[in-house]
């Protein structure tokens, strides 16, 4: 099929694709109100360090209690983004900010919460809408991972483990996403697009002669043509 053929098909019902991309543009507007200033957002970034102390009961002749403490850890890292992750943690923290007339849902601090690791150094991420109420959740965050280490490690089997802030909490607002820019534009394009391929399904489905080529695609002759009239 070669491209005049193409634009035939889309030009005879054309009013489809972009009908329905005005109609998604107009329903996208009245909702996401690009014209409305969003409110502020803000995020707090920490880093702490995680390790385990070697055990100095130990005979170290039998093993190096360094090396273990560092493997350990290196495991204890791994689990570490979980603990932040739950509930209990949520809970523990939201109790923490209750002393300071803070009322924040356990649901909200396990969902904001954002982790991530190198090597033993876990990086945690905050947001909310208030800055002085967020340095408080972060801060609340880090004092309770720091005073009760060993609370949520009890799988250690010892209560050597430690957490230590070594940056933060470090409060800037938050920009606009590159989703808040482009979000529109994509939604009316994907209309567009679906609206061609109901433009293809249609003509595809429609069994109707229209021209010289359709005749002959079903096995016929074609002996003269009558032309269009023009107005």
């Amino acid at each position: 099929m070669e491209l005049r053929e193409y634009w035939a098909i889309l030009r005879r019902r054309w009013w489809i694709p972009v009908g329905l991309a005005v109609a998604v543009g107009l329903l996208s507007l009245l909702q996401l109100r690009p014209w409305e200033s969003r409110p502020p957002s803000y995020s707090a970034s920490m880093r702490m360090l995680v390790g385990v102390l070697p055990v100095a009961e130990q005979d170290s002749t039998a093993y190096d209690p360094r090396y273990y403490a560092w493997l350990t850890s290196e495991y204890l890292v791994d689990d570490f983004t979980e603990v932040v992750r739950s509930q209990l943690f949520a809970e523990n923290v939201s109790v923490r900010l209750a002393d300071q007339a803070i009322e924040v849902p356990a649901g909200v601090i396990q969902g904001s919460a954002a982790t991530g690791k190198l090597h033993r150094i876990i990086t945690l991420n905050f947001t909310w809408g208030d800055a002085a109420q967020l340095e408080q959740i972060a801060r609340a965050a880090a004092d309770e991972l720091i005073e009760n280490t060993s609370f949520y490690f009890q799988q250690l089997g010892t209560d050597e483990a430690g957490v230590t802030l070594i940056d933060g909490p470090l409060i800037g607002p938050v920009g606009g996403g590159v989703r808040d820019q482009v979000e529109l534009p994509l939604r009316i394009l994907l209309a567009f697009l679906v609206g061609v391929g109901i433009v293809f399904l249609l003509h595809y489905l429609d069994d109707s002669v229209r021209n010289r080529a359709d005749v002959e695609a079903l096995g016929m002759r074609v002996i003269g043509e009558i032309p269009r009239a023009r107005k």
